[in-house]
């Protein structure tokens, strides 16, 4: 199978495993056999033998909870949400909440039962987490239900709401990120931890500017990889790189002068290595405290799920820990309930480091957050057999139990005569592996290790405690640099020769990644989930969910030439390797088949840009824009970045591009390939996902429009100059030159002259034809900006209208999509927007 490391890929498996909703009544199901046998859909079995043996056996709850801890595993998870603190509706929608729906949805009742409809999670800052209590079913079921329901997919696909599960909320605010903190989550897809931890360093940032902080968000599977993109791109940000590297291997880029070319940056960047004040270590587990939300795991479950991960967990805790700051913090959690993929976990990490990094008790902070201490002792199941210390290990399965696993984590030695060396000139076994007789009881090895690290310092938080999934959350703060641990050499058995390891470099210098015991693949079945992957369906009848669901067909490692096929329909311009014009598929370094990333420099078109719209001197503009496409004569997009990834992106580049990028930046302008478009003086329009970061900073192509005009341009996507409300303001957009402008609600008492634009600011793009302002937002944007609007004016929401007189001529004046439906007329930004 090969080395360590080509055999931790294996691991990856789980995240292809489709799971099907078991909850849902399938309409097949519903319908009589053939002999009239009754064929009505069964409940999905919620229970295992093996699961109730090994969690009784391990004491994560007292005997009299059992059954209260089984019976809330058996029930449906409620969902959850998260309002985007940083989003421009913020307030609108937690008051409509608190005002509308917390008292209309409590006076329904379902089936005659009084419901507790929705409610602030308690423990989550300004209640700005929500939990709902009714079930899918239950949201169709009458008129209320139902709005509810589609404010819910409304809101989440334009990006203010998040729908995550409660206790993946958790891990986020125990890190206690600040706005200037470089942040790293090595396990990130699907993206709901990562949109909470880019909400953090954008609190309290001014509109026009960006924090001084960034967020690496790495996933190893490149499907996940593209649900990650379409996550986070909801949150338009120019302070995210997403990376589709192993995170027990996550690059340590240092800056390494002679591997790039000094014309392409143009000085030193500030940081000679990447280091993160703050990591999250979520990392794949076995998935078990999910049951309430992938029954299905009922059936699949096993001890050896846990036992399987264990290596690769603290493998990636350690890389983790390497790439931290001294001083910094990094949360490691899991879904999983088992202690072997918990504290044992945590136990080994304590060990290696050797007091260079300590665990942080944290019981004071959230005190609402009901949470039990880690446990000091727990059993290691082997195929059925109970293990209390590795010495009970037998011989046979010494590479598949680890010491590490057991509280104690000790090495134990052999009797000296099993230390001799054999015919062949080899021993028969390391000296911590004790030769056991397969044939023994295991009466007579029943010492109980207990752990002499303050693990109770650790969180589990349990489903019955909070109606929640159950979680498990350590968090470890830096105290200085880690050591470095030589590794014992192994010994080969049927070998004249031995062979020395490289020595485990944990310091924080080095490149490499941390070198741990080969992971064992005999127990490891291939149903294992991770936390992130259900995260991911909380409320049904997601837009395009197929689409971002992983390939559940294939379950092959991919090439590199093969996964960036995959990226490249999200982020990159690449085009399956076909050829496109005169383009080809690019390479970027060593990573074949992906788009490269480059700053963009052709002082032609920045210039023509910054002229047409009257970009001022005080926006960061030069050296902050990238591309994807080496031909600047072929560039589609123009990306933005802050000055913490424009520095990332410069060490990276002097570092030999060792980050896998596979999606960085904020689309700010897009070109206009239509005749409409070619023919204006800028062939580069403001896309909507850029136009909040660069609206402070236009001094030219931006009109204000009164309310009445605002809505209009909303409610009909196109009206002429001469239909406008206000002849005026008709009359200066008719005088606007051709192209991209900049439509803002105003009072009536703004002067056009002078905009002052503040966190209150509503603005959307327009094209300027020849006869008509053309909305350039997607329909759906259309929709909740006018909800908002009539909610703060206190009118009723006039519906969207869909085919609207004059909405065609309108069109043809707005680039390529003369003769598209207005569906599609979202102009050309509903990527942008929603992924």
């Amino acid at each position: 199978m090969g080395g360590g490391r080509h055999r931790s890929r294996t691991q990856r498996k789980h995240f292809r495993d489709g799971r099907e909703n078991v909850w849902k009544r399938p309409k097949s199901d519903t319908s009589s056999g053939p002999n009239n046998e009754d064929r009505s859909w069964q409940p999905f079995a919620t229970q295992n033998a093996a699961f109730d043996e090994y969690y009784k056996e391990q004491g994560i709850v007292t005997p009299e909870e059992w059954d209260s801890f089984v019976q809330f595993l058996r029930t449906p998870l409620p969902s959850a949400f998260r309002i985007n603190s940083s989003g421009q509706f913020c307030t609108d929608i937690r008051l409509q909440l608190e005002n509308d729906f917390s008292k209309s949805l409590q006076a329904e009742s379902t089936d005659g039962v009084e419901m507790e409809a929705i409610r602030p999670l308690p423990w989550y800052p300004n209640n700005l987490a929500w939990q709902s209590n009714f079930s899918r079913m239950q949201l169709r079921k009458n008129q209320t239900l139902e709005r509810f329901h589609e404010f819910l997919k409304l809101e989440n696909e334009i990006g203010n709401i998040t729908r995550q599960e409660a206790v993946s909320m958790v891990p986020p605010l125990f890190l206690d990120v600040h706005p200037n903190h470089f942040v790293l989550d090595m396990c990130a897809a699907p993206g709901s931890k990562t949109f909470q931890l880019l909400e953090i360093i954008y609190q309290s940032t001014k509109p026009g500017s960006l924090p001084d902080g960034m967020v690496t968000a790495n996933d190893l599977d490149v499907q996940r990889c593209n649900l990650l993109i379409h996550q986070t791109k909801r949150m338009c940000t120019a302070n995210l790189i997403v990376t589709n590297n192993e995170a027990q291997h996550f690059p340590a880029c240092r800056l390494n002068k002679s591997s790039a070319k000094a014309s392409e940056i143009e000085s030193e960047p500030p940081i000679s290595q990447l280091h993160f004040d703050r990591v999250l270590c979520d990392v794949p587990c076995s998935g078990d405290g999910t049951l309430r939300k992938a029954p299905d795991l009922w059936r699949k479950w096993s001890p050896g799920m846990g036992n399987g991960l264990h290596v690769l967990q603290l493998q990636i805790a350690m890389r983790g820990l390497s790439l931290l700051k001294v001083g910094g913090r990094m949360v490691y959690s899991t879904c999983s309930m088992n202690p072997v993929e918990n504290e044992a976990v945590v136990a080994e990490i304590l060990r290696k480091c050797e007091g260079s990094v300590e665990l942080v008790d944290v019981s004071s902070d959230l005190p609402q957050l009901l949470r039990r201490p880690g446990l000091r002792k727990w059993k290691v199941c082997d195929k059925g057999i109970w293990l209390s210390s590795h010495k009970d290990v037998y011989k046979f399965r010494r590479f598949g139990i680890h010491r590490s696993m057991f509280p104690s984590g000790k090495s134990y030695v052999a009797p000296a005569d099993s230390n001799q060396k054999d015919e062949n000139g080899s021993y028969a076994h390391s000296e911590d592996e004790p030769v056991q007789d397969p044939m023994a009881s295991t009466d007579d090895l029943n010492e109980e290790e207990v752990s002499d690290l303050p693990l109770e310092r650790c969180m589990r938080i349990m489903p019955q405690d909070q109606n929640s999934g159950a979680f498990f959350v350590a968090v470890l703060h830096k105290l200085s640099p880690l050591p470095v641990i030589p590794e014992k050499p192994s010994r080969r058995r049927n070998g004249s020769t031995e062979k020395s390891e490289l020595p485990e470099k944990l310091s924080d210098q080095v490149t490499g990644a941390t070198v741990v015991p080969e992971l064992n693949m005999e127990d490891s079945p291939s149903e294992k989930i991770s936390e992130a992957a259900s995260e991911s369906d909380l409320i049904e009848d997601e837009p395009d969910q197929a689409a971002l669901e992983p390939d559940t067909c294939n379950t092959s490692e991919k090439s590199d030439s093969e996964k960036a096929q995959d990226t490249g329909n999200v982020e990159t311009e690449t085009q399956s390797g076909k050829e496109v014009g005169k383009r080809k598929l690019q390479t970027q370094g060593r990573w074949k088949g992906v788009d490269p990333v480059l700053f963009f420099n052709d002082e032609v078109i920045i210039n023509s840009i910054k002229a047409f719209y009257g970009i001022n001197e005080s926006f960061p503009f030069n050296g902050h824009l990238i591309s994807r496409n080496i031909d600047n004569n072929h560039v589609k997009r123009i990306y933005y970045v802050s000055k913490s990834i424009k520095d990332v992106l410069e060490l990276n580049l002097m570092g030999g591009q060792q980050l896998k990028i596979s999606s960085v930046g904020l689309k700010m302008f897009e070109r206009q390939t239509s005749r409409e478009g070619t023919s204006a003086p800028c062939s580069f329009r403001i896309s909507s996902e850029g136009l909040p970061v660069i609206l402070p900073h236009i001094t030219k192509q931006i009109l204000c429009a009164s309310p009445v005009d605002f809505k209009h341009l909303l409610q009909y996507k196109g009206v002429k100059y001469s239909d406008f409300v206000d002849s005026e303001f008709g009359e200066k957009a008719s005088k606007l030159r051709m192209g991209c402008c900049v439509i803002i609600l105003g009072d009536g008492k703004i002067s056009p002259d002078r905009i002052e634009v503040d966190a209150s600011t509503i603005a959307i793009g327009c094209w300027k034809g020849r006869s008509s302002l053309t909305v350039m937002v997607t329909a759906i944007d259309c929709q909740e900006l006018l909800q908002r609007l009539s909610a703060r004016m206190g009118e009723e929401s006039s519906p969207v209208q869909e085919n609207v007189t004059g909405v065609k001529e309108s069109q043809d004046m707005n680039g390529n999509l003369t003769a598209e439906p207005e569906e599609s007329t979202s102009i050309q930004d509903a990527a942008a927007i929603n992924g």
